[in-house]
C-alpha cells in the first residue's frame, strides 16, 4: 500500500513539476532574448556575446569541476563536435544581430521553424524515414515561414537573410545533438558557450563600448546567468517528465516574445506574422507528436527528436 502511494505521489510530482519547470525555463529564455535585444542596442554584438559567455562559464564551472576532465577530453566524434560549435556560434551571432533590427516575435517565429528544417533534413543527413504525413507538415511549415517573411523585396534585407541563416545553423545544432547523444549535456554546453566566447573575443575589439560602471558589467553578465539558468531548467524538466509532455511547451516562447516585444519595445504583431507563426507551430507540433507515435510503435527505433 505504501509503495503504491509513493508511486502515485511520484507520478503526480512528475506530472506537475516537469511542465512547471519547462514553462519557467521558457520564460527565462524569453527574458534572455528580450535582454539581449535591449543590450545589443547599446553595446557591441561581440562585446555582449563575450561577457555573456564569460558569465555563463562561471556558472557552469563548478559542475564541470565535479564531472572531471574525462567527459571533455574524451568527447565522442571530435569533428562533429567542432562542426556543432561552429554552427552554434553562427546561430547566437545571427540571433542577436536579427533582434537588433526585427521585432522579437518575428525573430522567435523564424527560430521556432528549426525543428521543421530538422525533419526535412533528417532523411538526407541521418538516413531517417519521413512519411507523407510529416512531409505535408513540413510543407505547411515552410509556407508559414514564407508568410512570415511577407514575400517582397523585404525578404532580401540583411536582417531577414541573417535570420534565415541563423535558423538553419540552429537546425544543424539540433541535428548534431541527435548524433552526439553520448556526450553529457554539460560538455555540449561548455563547447557551445566556449565557442561563442572565443568568437566574441575576436570581434569585440572592433565594436567595443567602454563600460563605465560595475552595474553595466553586471547587467551584461546577467544575460549569461539567465541563459545558463534557462538551459538548466529545460534539462531538468526533460529529466523529470517525458519529452512528449514538456517539449511542446517550447512554443510558449512565442507568447512571451509577443508580450515582451509589446511591453518593452512597442512592437505590435503583424497579421502575417501571427498567421505564419500559427502554421509553423501547428506543423511543428504535428511532426513532434507523429514522431512520438512512431517511437511507441518501434521501441528500438532511435528517438526522432532534436
Amino acid at each position: 500500500m505504501t509503495n503504491t502511494s509513493e508511486t502515485l505521489g511520484s507520478s503526480r510530482y512528475r506530472a506537475m513539476a516537469g511542465p512547471a519547470v519547462m514553462l519557467l525555463g521558457m520564460l527565462m529564455f524569453a527574458l534572455n532574448d528580450a535582454m539581449g535585444k535591449w543590450l545589443v542596442a547599446s553595446y557591441g554584438l561581440g562585446q555582449v556575446i563575450l561577457i555573456r559567455s564569460i558569465a555563463a562559464l562561471l556558472i557552469l564551472s563548478p559542475f564541470l569541476w565535479l564531472a572531471g576532465r574525462k567527459p571533455i577530453l574524451e568527447a565522442e566524434q571530435p569533428m562533429m563536435q567542432l562542426a556543432r560549435v561552429v554552427f552554434s556560434t553562427m546561430e547566437v551571432f545571427c540571433f542577436y544581430y536579427a533582434v537588433m533590427y526585427l521585432p522579437l516575435a518575428d525573430v522567435m517565429t523564424y527560430w521556432l521553424a528549426a525543428p521543421i528544417y530538422v525533419a526535412a533534413a533528417s532523411p538526407l543527413l541521418l538516413g531517417e524515414k519521413v512519411g507523407w504525413r510529416r512531409w505535408s507538415a513540413i510543407f505547411i511549415g515552410f509556407v508559414g515561414v514564407i508568410i512570415t517573411l511577407e514575400p517582397s523585396s523585404a525578404m532580401f534585407t540583411m536582417p531577414a537573410i541573417i535570420s534565415i541563416i541563423g535558423t538553419f545553423a540552429f537546425a544543424f545544432m539540433l541535428l548534431s545533438g541527435r548524433s552526439l547523444r553520448g556526450t553529457p549535456d554539460k560538455t555540449l554546453v561548455l563547447f557551445q558557450v566556449g565557442g561563442a566566447g572565443l568568437a566574441g573575443l575576436i570581434f569585440a575589439p572592433f565594436d567595443w563600448t567602454p563600460l563605465t560602471s560595475v552595474s553595466e558589467i553586471a547587467l551584461l553578465g546577467l544575460l549569461g546567468v539567465v541563459a545558463m539558468g534557462a538551459h538548466m531548467l529545460v534539462n531538468r524538466a526533460l529529466k523529470i517528465s517525458d519529452a512528449a509532455t514538456v517539449a511542446p511547451l517550447q512554443y510558449t516562447l512565442l507568447l512571451w516574445a509577443i508580450l515582451f516585444g509589446w511591453m518593452f519595445f512597442g512592437d505590435v504583431p503583424r497579421l502575417t506574422m501571427l498567421l505564419g507563426a500559427a502554421l509553423i507551430v501547428g506543423s511543428g507540433m504535428f511532426i513532434f507528436f507523429r514522431e512520438q507515435q512512431l517511437k511507441r510503435r518501434e521501441p528500438d527505433r532511435p528517438l526522432d527528436l532534436p
